[in-house]
């Protein structure tokens, strides 16, 4: 049904909550994609602000590829082994979330006590055995080794996942701009409303993201249940289990909507804050750098509860799983409201680099190359 007037979201009266305000935005956007306004001389546009040249494109485009996938490249390198510690972590016992991701996960996927009060030593050998598994008893080399589990999935998972988000973001953007960019500004002043389109394209991504929830599915049983896949091949995996890969892709789209929208938004507004904000100025590494964290916390922090939820629901067996209304009741029964934001300090600690890294690179290396390829 097509909204013809902007009563619909000018009326909510104003409470004071964060609630209210999503949904007038969100109401308000949605008014403005339904009823663009004809265009007629002397009408404002951003027709001119975008090139739409084949050769401008083309570069644009390569650009955003090369950029993200190095991004994603360059981020599983250095963290995949620190992202499967950290899966451990969130479920092992409560104080330990407050320590840091292969070796998390691990630990966060252990469901039983590893810390003996005033045993030290065999603290060390629970940890020993969480972290490592079957290469506890094993040399060094061995031992880091085993830290690369699901490396294939992990980097399947995060290089197009990276490509998607990072490269597809400004894609987006672009063409909300180009079509709705003069309302925005109009609405809501020029620097909100270019953050608001940042935010509400980033959040478009983010709902799309779902489609690679098998590959990350995937990745996080190598990290921490890999007796599941052992024996068994990709094609196996996918022909076996079919949907139930898509485990969680509900609340994975709930979890990345708002989350995407704090990312992009909070980067964009951040950008503005400094005075790079604007199509075609490039920011330094410090800029994009600094950017690239507030976007990230703000993300982060939005996106916990419904992360610690998707992060039970794939870690469940195959033939076992679990809902997540039924994950979410036994988890307000048992450890309450603040266990819907456990592991958000080590969290920021520990993944937050990983996405301002990441995201930062991708930002730097997208406008390099779109300067160069121009």
């Amino acid at each position: 049904m097509l909204i013809s007037s902007t009563h619909l979201f000018l009326t909510i009266e104003p409470l004071p909550s964060a609630a209210c305000y999503i949904i007038k935005l969100y109401k308000a956007v949605i008014f403005i994609m339904m009823n663009p306004p004809p265009t007629t001389a002397g009408t404002k546009s951003n027709e001119g602000i975008l090139s739409t040249s084949p050769a401008h494109m083309s570069g644009k485009s390569e650009a955003r590829i090369i950029g993200s996938a190095v991004a994603g490249i360059s981020e599983l390198a250095l963290f995949h082994p620190v992202d499967t510690v950290h899966l451990i972590l969130l479920y092992m016992h409560p104080t330990l979330l407050t320590q840091t991701n292969t070796v998390a996960k691990r630990l966060m996927s252990t469901e039983t006590k590893f810390v003996v009060i005033n045993s030290p030593a065999q603290t060390a050998v629970n940890l020993n055995h969480a972290i490592f598994k079957t290469s506890a008893a094993e040399g060094i080399g061995s031992k880091l080794m085993s830290l690369f589990p699901g490396i294939g999935f992990g980097a399947a998972y995060k290089i197009l996942q990276r490509v998607y988000k990072f490269g597809g973001q400004p894609v987006v953007l672009d063409q909300m701009t180009k079509r709705w960019g003069a309302d925005f500004d109009e609405k809501f002043g020029h620097k909100t409303g270019r953050t608001l389109l940042a935010a509400t394209s980033g959040s478009l991504i983010g709902i799309g993201e779902v489609v690679l929830l098998p590959l990350d599915a995937l990745k996080v049983k190598a990290q921490t249940a890999p007796e599941q896949l052992k024996g068994r091949g990709v094609l196996n995996i996918f022909a076996t289990e079919g949907m139930t890969l898509y485990r969680g892709a509900g609340l994975t789209a709930m979890r990345n909507a708002p989350g995407s929208f704090a990312l992009f938004g909070g980067n964009m507004a951040a950008k503005e804050a400094m005075g790079v904000g604007e199509a075609g100025v490039r920011a330094t590494w410090t800029q994009d750098a600094i950017a690239s964290c507030v976007g990230a916390i703000a993300s982060i922090t939005v996106a916990q509860p419904l992360d610690v939820i998707k992060t039970r629901i794939q870690k469940r067996p195959f033939d076992s799983p679990e809902s997540g209304m039924t994950i979410f009741r036994r988890l307000m029964q048992n450890e309450g409201m603040s266990g819907l934001f456990k592991g958000l300090t080590p969290k920021i600690i520990v993944v937050g680099p990983k996405l301002v890294f990441s995201f930062t690179v991708a930002q730097h290396l997208i406008a390099y190359f779109e300067h160069s390829l121009k």
